[in-house]
């Protein structure tokens, strides 16, 4: 897929985007060896895009563009579909697009997805335990042993968010909070795919809508109802769902809280907006100093990014089977 021209003015490596300069030895252009760790990282975390052909230069990026990129390209499905390079093949023809960069040359853009539980770990070199990666803001970091275990352990959970909720359907979904999900992923990622479905094809493609071709059944999974559900019909579906931020006093006294959010009434009480309500109580307290990236402020700490982290492992890890499922505890200081 070529498209027409190619500009990098709005794009700065981060969580979901690498740049890698891919010219090879010769010049005319070879698929980095690092290029793996990046996608592993990526499919274990939120996906990502990878660019190849752009040279990191002293802070700023700077489009070389590859003389050859069908050789590349071919070096990469030939990988890619190699059981003893990468576990799991995420991409198709569409994954890919070329970006003409004058004299010839052409940026390649890798849109790697994020991979199911089912599939997760991705991992490269026939070694799950030393070949996983995760992405954490703009580098790859090779997961724990505990990470891997953990994510081997979620494949079986994938089946149960991804089950269709009989006699549930798009209704019972509090709409406050899936337009604050959208509108957020069209402002950090503008460019993103999914911003130009309709509302229904948009929960089918995160996963919160789900179509059996055995049954040809369809509607709403577990993981759409708890994501952006109402909480009445939250508790039809998982009946012990429970949610509980508490922020202790100064005195350190376990059983009294200066601050609590639980499910009361006045908030929607799904997982989407218990994270963006816990995550603003969390940050309350964190100074942020001043410094620019670039001409623009930088408001995120290492704090910040560990907070974050932290809260969103402990909502995507919790049993929702559980009486507490997610109960987050800020201690004072």
């Amino acid at each position: 897929m070529i498209d027409n021209v190619f500009t990098f003015e709005d794009i700065r490596e981060d969580a979901w985007v690498e740049v890698k300069l891919a010219t090879g030895r010769t010049g005319e252009g070879e698929l980095p060896s690092d290029f793996w760790e990046t996608y592993s990282a990526f499919s274990n975390t939120d996906g990502g895009t990878i660019y190849l052909g752009i040279a990191k230069k002293q802070g700023t990026f700077v489009v070389r563009g590859i003389e050859e990129p069908d050789r590349v390209m071919h070096d990469l499905w030939a990988q890619i579909n190699n059981a003893q390079k990468v576990s799991r093949n995420l991409l198709s023809d569409t994954s890919i697009v070329l970006h003409p960069a004058g004299d010839g040359r052409s940026v390649i853009e890798i849109r790697v997805p994020r991979a199911s539980r089912r599939d997760r770990p991705v991992y490269i070199n026939g070694n799950r335990m030393t070949g996983t990666y995760k992405r954490n803001f703009s580098g790859d970091y090779r997961c724990s042993e505990d990470e891997v275990k953990r994510m081997l352990a979620e494949q079986g959970e994938d089946e149960r968010d991804a089950r269709i909720l009989v006699g549930f359907n798009f209704d019972d979904n509090d709409m406050e909070s899936f337009k604050a999900y959208r509108n957020r992923l069209a402002a950090l990622k503008p460019d993103h795919p999914y911003n130009g479905s309709d509302n229904l094809v948009f929960m089918r493609q995160i996963g919160g809508w789900r179509k059996d071709r055995v049954s040809a059944e369809e509607g709403l999974t577990l993981a759409g109802l708890l994501m952006f559900g109402r909480i009445d019909s939250i508790h039809e579906a998982a009946q012990t769902y429970f949610l509980d931020y508490r922020e202790l006093p100064a005195s350190g006294a376990r059983t009294e809280w200066v601050d609590r959010l639980t499910p009361d009434g006045t908030w929607s009480g799904n997982l989407y907006d218990f994270y963006r309500l816990t995550i603003q109580r969390l940050f309350r307290d964190v100074k942020v100093p001043f410094r620019l990236a670039g001409d623009e402020r930088d408001d995120e700490t290492p704090v910040h990014k560990a907070l974050r982290e932290t809260l969103v492992n402990a909502i995507v890890h919790a049993d929702y089977s559980a009486r507490v499922s997610v109960l987050v505890v800020k201690a004072p200081g």
